[in-house]
C-alpha cells in the first residue's frame, strides 16, 4: 500500500461515484501554521513549487474552520458564505471561489451543497505567519470529511494525502501543515516519496535536539502585507538569481539530513538563518523589488547574533515573507531564551505582542457531523 502512495498522480485523486448520499452537515478542524526551515519562493501553475521545502509544524497557531452544508436545488455554481471570527468575509469570496475552481475536479459534490465556511485564527490574519496555510488546510480537511462519508472506502492515510493535495491549490505551504513535526514539500531526489502535489511527512531520523523545538514569534508588524505572497512568487519567474536559487534551496534540504539526524545545532543556524535571509534578498533583487523587513526586524537580528556570541546559545531566526521573527531554539534553553525574549526584544514587537509556539504534529478534528 505504502509503495502506491509513492506514484500518486493527478487522476489519482479524482473520485469515482461516491457510494452515498448527504443531504446536510457540519464538520471542524483546526489545523496549525507551519514554519519553513528550507524556504519555497517561485511556483509554476497550478501551485507547483519551482524548489523543494521543509517545515517545523506549529502547535498553537492554528485556524479553526467549521463547514456547515446543505443540498442545492440548482447545481450550476458554487455557493458559499465566508466569516472570520463571526463577521462576514466578502473580501475574502474570491481566494475561496479561485480554490473551489481548482478543486472542482477532484471533489465533484461542491456545486450540489451551499457551505458556510467560519473560521477563526489564533494569530493576526496576512502578519506573516502564514494565515493561509493553516486556513486552506482546515477547509480542505473539512472537505474531505465530507468526501469520506461520501465513500467511506477512504482510508486514513489517502484521506490525509488527498487534504495536502486539496490544501496546496488554495495555498502552496498549506500541504505542510496537516501533519508533524517535520514536513516536506516538493520532489527530492534524496526523499524517498517525496512530490511536489502534497506534502509528506520527513522521513528520517531526527536528533533529540530537534525535538520539542521552540519558536516564539516576535510580531513586529501585525498589519496587512504591502506585497501578498501570491506576487512574490509571481516576480520569481524573470528573477535574474532564481535558478541558483532553486539550486540552493535543493542543496540545502540535501544538507538537512545528516544535520538532523546528528543534533548539529551550529550548522542548523547556519543553514535556517541563511535560508532567511536569501528569502528576503529575492524580494529585493527581483523587479519591481519590495522590502517586507521593517527596521525592528533587523534590531532584532542584531541583537539575537550578539545575545548568541555573548551567551553561546543555540537560539536563531527565521523569517517568512513578512515582518515577524520567529524565533528558534532547543527546549533545554526554554527559560534562558524567554528571559532574554522579555528583557530586550519584546520592545521592539508592535504593542510588546508575541506568541511562544512550540513544535506540533498536525491538525485536529474537533467536532463530528452533526
Amino acid at each position: 500500500m505504502f509503495e502506491d502512495f509513492l506514484k500518486m498522480t493527478l487522476q489519482d485523486f479524482i473520485p469515482k461515484a461516491y457510494k452515498n448520499s448527504i443531504k446536510k452537515g457540519s464538520y471542524t478542524w483546526s489545523s496549525p501554521s507551519n514554519i519553513a526551515l528550507v524556504k519555497y519562493w517561485g511556483k509554476r501553475d497550478p501551485q507547483i513549487p519551482e524548489n523543494p521545502s521543509i517545515s517545523f509544524t506549529l502547535d498553537h497557531c492554528k485556524t479553526t474552520t467549521t463547514l456547515s452544508f446543505s443540498k442545492k436545488q440548482e447545481k450550476n455554481d458554487f455557493s458559499f458564505e465566508i466569516y472570520l471570527d463571526g463577521d462576514k468575509k466578502e473580501s475574502f469570496k474570491p481566494k475561496i471561489e479561485t480554490f473551489f475552481k481548482r478543486v472542482a475536479d477532484y471533489l465533484p459534490f461542491l456545486k450540489d451543497y451551499h457551505f458556510v465556511i467560519e473560521t477563526s485564527n489564533s494569530f493576526p490574519h496576512s502578519s506573516g505567519i502564514a494565515s493561509s496555510a493553516s486556513g486552506m488546510s482546515a477547509l480542505s480537511l473539512c472537505l474531505m470529511s465530507i468526501e469520506k462519508e461520501l465513500n467511506e472506502d477512504v482510508s486514513d492515510a489517502f484521506f490525509i494525502q488527498k487534504a495536502s493535495f486539496l490544501a496546496r491549490l488554495g495555498s502552496g505551504s498549506a500541504c505542510r501543515s496537516l501533519e508533524g513535526d517535520l514536513v516536506v514539500w516538493g520532489q527530492h531526489d534524496a526523499i524517498n516519496g517525496s512530490s511536489d502535489l502534497y506534502g509528506v511527512k520527513y522521513p528520517f531520523e531526527v536528533h533529540e535536539n530537534f525535538k520539542n523545538y521552540r519558536d516564539t514569534i516576535l510580531l513586529v508588524d501585525k498589519g496587512e502585507k504591502q506585497v501578498s505572497s501570491t506576487v512574490g512568487h509571481n516576480l520569481m519567474h524573470d528573477h535574474p538569481f532564481a535558478k541558483e536559487r532553486f539550486d540552493q534551496a535543493k542543496t540545502n534540504l540535501e544538507r538537512l539530513i545528516p544535520i538532523l539526524k546528528e543534533g548539529d545545532l551550529e550548522a542548523f543556524i547556519k543553514i535556517v538563518e541563511s535560508e532567511a535571509l536569501t528569502l528576503h534578498a529575492m524580494m529585493m533583487t527581483s523587479m519591481p523589488y519590495f522590502i517586507l523587513m521593517k527596521p525592528n526586524t533587523l534590531e532584532i537580528i542584531n541583537k539575537i547574533w550578539a545575545f548568541r556570541e555573548k551567551t553561546d546559545s543555540k537560539i536563531c531566526f527565521t523569517l517568512d515573507a513578512g515582518a515577524n521573527v520567529h524565533v528558534l531554539y532547543p527546549a533545554y534553553e526554554s527559560d534562558q531564551v524567554s528571559e532574554f525574549i522579555k528583557n530586550e526584544l519584546v520592545a521592539f514587537c508592535q504593542k510588546g505582542h508575541y506568541i511562544s509556539d512550540r513544535i506540533g504534529f498536525g491538525a485536529n478534528q474537533l467536532t463530528m457531523k452533526n
